[in-house]
């Protein structure tokens, strides 16, 4: 299945994914917004708050394919 990812702040600047445009990545079936995010390389401890399809998910959220993911790490004191 295919995700489209971007990522903000940091994360950006530090992963190979952009804020303002989608990198797709291809994951296998099943695949959960914790699990993509440690097999696309960023440690999880990273990541403040995640989004898919533009509303706030839990970690072990189930995406589909050709759902958007959003990514942005603590900022500001978050």
């Amino acid at each position: 299945m295919k995700v489209n990812l971007k990522c903000f702040a940091d994360l950006s600047e530090r992963y190979e994914c952009r804020y303002d445009e989608k990198t797709n990545v291809e994951m296998p079936e099943g695949t959960t917004v914790k699990s993509f995010i440690m097999n696309y390389g960023i440690p999880y401890e990273t990541v403040k708050v995640s989004f898919v399809n533009g509303v706030i998910s839990d970690a072990n959220y189930q995406l589909r394919d050709g759902d958007d993911l959003t990514l942005v790490p603590a900022v500001g004191g978050m």
